[in-house]
């Protein structure tokens, strides 16, 4: 063999093997961003007794927080998938700083919704980009990379409960500034991610292979794709709906039904954040496995026992099933991300600012929405009703193949 074969064939060996120690940090990173946003949700059990906010107000919040996310994710996205901008990150870092800052010494319900929203743009500019420095440090582990770092993301998520019963519960609303603290230690690691990504893409100019990705005539996507599109974004729903019910509600639920303290309430909440935590990690490397269709197909089908018989069962009993329910779900979180990248790869960044983004967004409707029912209908109902939602993983039946995307992507 040539010497110039051995170093091509050292280089693609490299190139197959997850840089570990970039997708741990990002990972990190994604748990600090998302731990200051869990301090938003977390609140909400002090600023209703504090302000006397209402469910619809609590949700106006949520809302507040998750739609601008939302809406400027697949922005960023599509931005910097035309121009890569590294130094993005540690930027959209900083926005969050000046939101969590604002949060903690927020007179009004007005001034809480302006820190929601630089709280909001941070974590827009954040999540797109971070997907995509996982995906550049995957090698052929994109299931796994991609778990790592959404399992940050959902840890950061499962310490709101610990954040309000150590932190808010004590030190009130302004226990929320503390967390500035967690927010510049973010903006430095995000610095060093920013130069690695900087001279990744020096040393590798284009990251990501451009392949036909199902497009059609024009560079459209293909009608196949599209409805594909449109099955993956409606499961999205459905999981996050759930999960939004649960994050901002539950609590509530269990201090009326259980009459619980607000302490102990946290507690159930914190492991149904904590198994999805652990569920999301083994969802990617089990989709390398077994195929990203079935661990989507399985994961929503099978919470649907348990999500039904939440509202009905005793505290112990609930607890149990709150963790198999957390697990489960979320073992399809970075599935779907890594799904809807292969779908439409040279589209890394817009995938996930859509598939990710779209889950923030509908977990704004979901908290306006679903407030809004259980004013209406009372709390009781609404969570029982919440336990349905699952039910819609019946549609993933009809997602194509990995097999079938493949061949899609190489016809």
């Amino acid at each position: 063999m040539s010497q110039q074969a051995v170093l091509s064939a050292k280089v693609t060996k490299t190139s197959e093997s997850p840089m570990y120690k970039i997708l741990f940090i990002i990972g990190l990173c994604h748990l600090l961003n998302d731990a200051i946003q869990a301090v938003v949700p977390a609140m909400f059990p002090i600023l209703a007794k504090s302000m006397g906010l209402n469910f619809t107000q609590l949700g106006i919040i949520a809302f507040s927080l998750n739609m601008v996310s939302s809406v400027m994710q697949p922005l960023v996205g599509m931005a910097t998938d035309k121009k890569p901008m590294p130094f993005a990150l540690p930027i959209g870092l900083t926005f969050t700083l000046v939101g969590i800052l604002g949060l903690g010494f927020a007179p009004n319900f007005g001034m809480i919704v302006l820190s929601v929203l630089f709280i909001g743009l941070g974590s827009a500019v954040f999540h797109p980009e971070g997907s995509r420095v996982a995906y550049m440090a995957a090698g052929s582990r994109r299931g796994l990379a991609q778990s790592i770092y959404q399992v940050g993301g959902n840890t950061g998520q499962a310490l709101a409960p610990v954040i309000t019963a150590l932190i808010l519960v004590p030190l009130g609303q302004i226990g929320a500034s503390w967390f500035t603290i967690i927010a510049a230690l973010a903006v430095i690691l995000l610095i060093y991610i920013a130069k690695w990504y900087k001279q990744r893409l020096i040393s590798f100019p284009n990251p990501v292979r451009k392949m036909r990705s199902g497009l059609g005539k024009k560079d459209g996507l293909s009608k196949e794709v599209k409805n594909t599109l449109a099955l993956i974004l409606l499961l999205i729903f459905a999981r996050t709906w759930y999960t939004s019910g649960i994050t901002n509600f539950y609590t509530f639920f269990a201090i009326k039904e259980y009459a619980f303290t607000i302490k102990e309430s946290q507690f159930f909440l914190f492991a149904f954040l904590v198994a999805g935590a652990f569920g999301t990690f083994f969802g990617g490397p089990l989709a390398d496995r077994f195929g990203k269709k079935q661990i989507i197909s399985f994961s929503m089908l099978a919470t649907v026992p348990f999500s039904i018989l939440i509202p009905y069962v005793p505290p112990t009993i609930a607890f149990i099933f709150l963790i198999l329910t957390g697990f489960i779900l979320m073992t399809s979180f970075s599935v779907t991300v890594v799904y809807a990248q292969e779908l439409v790869p040279g589209k890394i960044g817009t995938m996930s600012g859509l598939t990710v983004g779209l889950a923030f967004g509908m977990g704004a409707i979901g908290s306006v929405g679903l407030g809004s029912i259980a004013d209406w209908i009372g709390l009781q109902s609404m969570i029982t009703w919440l336990g349905v939602l699952p039910l819609l993983g019946l549609i993933a039946f009809l997602l194509p193949t990995d097999q079938t995307v493949w061949e899609w992507n190489n016809r």
